[in-house]
């Protein structure tokens, strides 16, 4: 088979604030692997980095020689994607991209329910980090869009403010009416967190994704055992590749939630095995995009598609760049569907 990658830079429609910085642009590379027989055929899939997070991207030139590498030799490292381990965008999209051409070309990564159009997954409405007022016309926005869980960044501007704004939340809807989720991205000093996680827990907050830096497993382990409110691992997902160290994490910390994102995680290949370890021990998951254009989301919706998991998934950034890429996903009613 032949493979080509392109870049392509995405633009936010409004800067977009995190507790790593705020975000104004997006790159993404695209892997085209064509069919053997028709080149009019190809497969699309997207290698979605966010720098600082994603753990195969230090600068654009050795990132590209990568790319350029399993390009050129795109049917060894189809046979054994193991060796792409260390890689996990560049590994998602080569899978996504084999899948799509392996489908025809249609966009189609996995025939099921949901990319049919028979099935509706729901999703968090996400809520960016930003001023007080900034933060109550998102929420605004998001409940009006018809979203029963909203997931709120947390950790950038003073913690105090933050409560304020949970507050009134809270003050406005019931537990019942919406389902609160914050996520704190490693803000959280270890002897401030189960303070803050105390506080937090007086808001029926669903869950807590990250509230420290990764790396800190007993420190993480201790939490999980004493917090009231339930925590979710997401960074601490990445760069544990082989299978034996991803039970070792799961028995150490415990965590009541992990949050899977294939970008980061290990593609379709690790993200199954987190799943399959992550059930056994009864740690319910949900799936994320991480950034990912339309091209990636649908990647990502279509293989959450393939699980029977009633938890609202992380698939509401659809509509985060101007100059996004064309879609068959709708969302409507805190729902994502095919068309």
């Amino acid at each position: 088979m032949k493979a080509s990658f392109k870049k392509h830079i995405f633009f936010f429609k409004r800067p977009s604030g995190t507790s790593r910085g705020v975000l104004t642009e997006k790159y993404s590379w695209f892997i085209e692997i064509y069919d053997e027989v028709d080149s009019s055929i190809k497969g699309i899939g997207e290698c979605s980095v966010i720098p600082g997070l994603s753990p195969d991207f230090n600068d654009f030139e050795s990132y590209e020689e990568i790319l350029s590498k399993v390009c050129s030799n795109v049917d060894e490292y189809l046979s054994d994607l193991d060796l792409l381990d260390s890689f996990p965008s560049i590994l998602f999209g080569l899978e996504t991209a084999f899948l799509d051409l392996k489908n025809g070309g249609k966009k189609l990564i996995f025939e099921n329910d949901f990319s049919k159009g028979k099935k509706r997954i729901a999703i968090n409405g996400l809520i960016w980090m930003g001023d007080s007022a900034n933060l109550l016309d998102q929420i605004d926005q998001k409940l009006e869009e018809g979203y029963s869980c909203l997931k709120m960044k947390i950790g950038a501007i003073d913690f105090q403010t933050e409560i304020n704004v949970i507050e009134s939340i809270r003050k406005r809807y019931t537990v019942d009416q919406i389902s609160l989720r914050v996520d704190a991205n490693g803000a959280f000093s270890p002897n401030e967190a189960l303070s803050k996680l105390n506080e937090l827990s007086n808001y029926e907050i669903h869950s807590i994704e990250q509230p420290i830096e990764v790396k800190q497993w007993e420190v993480m382990k201790d939490l999980c055992l004493s917090t009231k409110v339930p925590i979710a691992l997401d960074e601490e997902l990445i760069g544990i590749t082989q299978l034996e160290q991803k039970k070792e994490l799961l028995q150490t910390i415990l965590p009541q939630y992990i949050i899977l994102k294939p970008t980061l995680h290990g593609g379709i290949k690790g993200c199954k095995e987190w799943i399959q370890l992550s059930e056994s021990m009864n740690i319910p998951w949900w799936m994320t995009s991480a950034l990912e254009s339309n091209v990636g989301l649908n990647a990502v919706a279509q293989f959450a598609g393939e699980f029977d998991n009633d938890l609202p998934q992380g698939l509401g950034t659809g509509s985060l760049y101007t100059n996004n890429i064309e879609s068959n996903l709708r969302v409507e009613g805190g729902e994502i569907f095919c068309i």
